[in-house]
């Protein structure tokens, strides 16, 4: 093999590559329409391909199973994209840890809720129906309850980091009520359903957390009751 046979190899590679994420993600586009407008149960493969225009081997060799797809479907529409960077160090996360202020936290991890209610509510809600009838997507919702509380966690971490008054709830309680807020579902019902403005939701999001933290959205923090 001759210098120009290397070069056309160095070449060929990176370009296979790219057509090959192109794939993937095309793929991916059309098993999260179908899976949003189906349901996860009522989608194939084989509608998943004839969707994406490629052939079911195709959607196999690039994910290997269906439920391997559910569970990219949600990483991608949580993170925004398919680079592994975890959403707590993406740049629309960096308010939350740049607030110097409880208020200032709780309205900054309110627009990430927007963003993430944005792009992923309705995923979320597909892996909620689908939870019931099968293991798979069973173990990927409880991963996302869990994933969803560690978010909360981190937030009361940082709330805690910057109060100056003892909280007014005992930490894990304080997770309970970020957790419970921070659920896309709120998203798709007032948003999706209801007709509310982006803008809307988060305010109210930051208020309701303001309200069940004790923290005053007007500066400081309440004491406990």
């Amino acid at each position: 093999m001759g210098a120009r046979d290397d070069v056309r190899r160095r070449y060929a590679s990176p370009l296979r590559e790219q057509r090959a994420r192109q794939t993937r993600q095309a793929v991916l586009a059309a098993a999260t329409r179908l899976f949003v407008a189906r349901g996860y149960a009522a989608t194939s493969l084989a509608d998943i391909a004839a969707g994406a225009e490629v052939a079911r081997p195709t959607v196999f060799a690039a994910y290997g199973s269906k439920a391997a797809l559910l569970r990219e479907a949600v990483d991608q529409a949580l993170a925004g994209d398919d680079e592994p960077v975890p959403v707590a160090e993406r740049p629309w996360f960096r308010p939350v840890w740049d607030a110097r202020t409880p208020e200032a936290v709780l309205r900054a991890y309110a627009e990430v809720c927007r963003v993430i209610g944005e792009r992923a509510a309705e995923i979320f809600e597909v892996v909620r129906r689908a939870a019931d009838g099968g293991a798979e997507p069973a173990a990927l919702w409880d991963t996302m309850q869990r994933n969803r509380r560690a978010g909360a966690a981190m937030v009361v971490d940082r709330l805690e980091a910057l109060a100056s008054a003892p909280p007014a709830l005992e930490r894990e309680r304080a997770v309970d009520v970020v957790w419970m807020y921070n659920d896309p579902a709120h998203y798709r019902s007032l948003v999706l359903t209801c007709g509310w403005s982006g803008e809307e939701y988060a305010a109210w999001i930051a208020g309701q957390m303001a309200h069940g933290l004790g923290v005053a959205l007007g500066g400081g923090r309440r004491r406990g009751r």
